[in-house]
């Protein structure tokens, strides 16, 4: 009984040593097991309290706090489950019961050492634990800023974005804005932009799986639907205008789909690594239309007709479009135009372009 109990024991603290080190140590991307498991189960009791709320201003608030309570929640995980793991261990090299067991090693980890004992066996496992628990401690503490950096160098560009696009964003949003204030001989610099910012959140987020989970200030805003959101201009770009320059447009879609795709392997999502350009994507060529004629009606240049651009656009959508509508419904993202259906029925939130006002005379 008392080898069974070691073995438990052993197994439980080099398990979530192991968590701890690929959460908080690790610089890549590794598998979720504890951790996720806590934030899914977090989650839960948020969602279902979200989806029996009508707006999407009351959901938003209801789940802002799942990914911070997840990330105390873990800590506190950790730490039940080594004193679990240390207090079977000494359970096994000693004479006492699993609940004294439990008693010392839980006034070990916690570094109160009232109840210590002068054994050697349970010496050398007090001490163990009573360094596990500061560092484990420490380690969440350091971990702490380098999440909410990566946070708000996100944020950054998805609070730029409202000034461009409105917000909710939306791709022929952004290109009616940029037409609309003469800005489109610099549409590029936006794409580059937008390349480097997949490239941080493909690094940030596969590292810190929980910053998916993280949202914006707003109710309108959303990292995802951002980042769609400059994909369907970048797509919009070059189905239309073919003559223009591509280089940007095309690498910033590359990345954007590039990040999704990083995001849906940490997550365990399938999906079609080479999809074809025939292949049908969820966005309807009505809801296309649509779009297409927020567009003109700011003065966007077209060189194709609907019609013609269609199947170009749907060619360069269906890289992405799955992801992001699995995505969106995973983390309530805000019901953008395009961005596909969620959990429960919502209104789609429409950007509205500022009115281009002058002064008389």
């Amino acid at each position: 009984m008392r080898v069974l109990l070691g073995i438990i024991g052993a197994v439980i603290v080099l398990g979530i040593f192991a968590s701890v080190l690929r959460t908080l140590v690790i610089p890549r991307p590794t598998p979720a097991g504890f951790t996720g498991f806590v934030q899914r189960s977090v989650s839960r009791p948020f969602r279902f309290m979200a989806d029996r709320l009508p707006g999407v201003e009351a959901k938003d608030r209801v789940l802002a706090p799942v990914a911070p309570v997840s990330i105390v929640i873990t800590l506190l995980g950790w730490l039940v489950s080594f004193m679990v793991g240390y207090g079977l261990l000494e359970a096994a090299v000693s004479g006492l019961g699993v609940h004294d067991a439990l008693y010392e090693a839980g006034s070990s980890l916690f570094t109160l050492g009232f109840a210590s004992s002068r054994r050697a066996g349970l010496t050398a496992i007090d001490f163990c634990a009573a360094a596990t628990g500061p560092i484990v401690v420490g380690l969440q503490i350091g971990y702490l800023p380098t999440l909410y950096n990566a946070y708000q160098r996100r944020e950054t560009e998805v609070t730029l974005l409202q000034t461009r696009a409105g917000a909710p964003p939306w791709g022929p949003q952004i290109l009616a804005r940029y037409a609309q204030v003469d800005l489109l001989d610099d549409i590029g610099d936006l794409f580059r932009g937008w390349e480097r910012w997949c490239a941080v959140v493909s690094e940030t987020h596969t590292t810190y799986p929980v910053l998916i989970h993280f949202r914006s200030p707003k109710a309108d805003r959303n990292w995802l639907i951002a980042l769609l959101a400059v994909l369907d201009a970048a797509a919009l770009r070059l189905a239309f205008n073919p003559s223009q320059p591509q280089a940007r447009t095309r690498l910033a879609l590359r990345a954007g789909f590039v990040c999704l795709r990083d995001i849906a392997d940490i997550r365990g999502i399938p999906y079609d690594a080479d999809p074809r350009p025939e292949d049908p994507v969820r966005l309807g060529y009505e809801d296309f239309l649509r779009g297409v004629e927020r567009m003109r009606t700011y003065g966007y240049p077209m060189e194709r007709t609907a019609e013609e651009a269609w199947p170009h656009f749907r060619g360069w959508r269906v890289n992405y479009e799955t992801l992001a509508y699995r995505l969106a419904q995973d983390i309530d993202a805000v019901p953008a135009p395009w961005s596909g259906p969620r959990r429960t029925t919502l209104s789609v939130w429409s950007p509205l372009t500022p009115v281009d006002r002058r002064p008389a005379g």
